[in-house]
């Protein structure tokens, strides 16, 4: 019954400007009050190209260019994340992305030597999460990259290549460093 309404209200969110809907979600970012975290679902639902049901936003999470986002169902997103959905982000079900996590589908160019590297190119990559992933705090996930279904990337990990299912990631750059036990 709630996510029905949350929906409903997302659906009129969506009369609102895109940039008015940027701005309420920037402005109900500074706390995890009930009603704050409500809205801040149906904003980001309005905004997503797809959202599913149960996700959890936590405070002062910056969300960039979310149009190009899609997340499925019973997602966590805890506190000061950096989301950047320009070159388009996919994450599943079951998902825990636990704080201070970035996560980047663009990277800058560096070939055009006559202009200073922050005005060369900027290029876009996906970033594929599946289903039932455990991000650590702190980890960073680059452009180009699939974090594959029923895995673990350790806290403090820079994700630049792909992990497969099963498996757990960690280090700067990530290496597979194990394979998670089944049960």
């Amino acid at each position: 019954m709630i996510y029905k309404l949350l929906k409903y209200l997302s659906k009129l969110l969506k009369l609102l400007p895109l940039k008015l809907r940027y701005l309420l979600y920037e402005l109900n970012t500074t706390t995890n009050l009930k009603i704050q975290i409500a809205l801040r679902y149906c904003i980001v639902a309005s905004i997503c190209e797809r959202t599913g049901n149960n996700i959890y936003i936590g405070k002062h999470v910056s969300l960039k260019n979310i149009h190009h986002v899609e997340i499925g169902n019973n997602v966590n997103i805890h506190d000061m994340c950096y989301i950047d959905g320009y070159g388009g982000i996919k994450i599943g079900n079951d998902v825990s992305i636990a704080h201070a996590t970035s996560i980047l589908s663009s990277s800058h160019t560096w070939q055009d030597s006559a202009l200073p590297i922050k005005y060369n190119d900027v290029i876009k990559g996906p970033v594929i999460i599946g289903n039932d992933v455990w991000i650590g705090c702190g980890a960073r996930i680059l452009s180009n990259v699939t974090i594959e279904d029923r895995t673990v990337v350790a806290a403090g990990t820079v994700a630049n290549k792909n992990l497969i299912t099963n498996h757990l990631g960690a280090g700067v750059p990530m290496q597979i460093k194990k394979k998670l036990e089944e049960s």
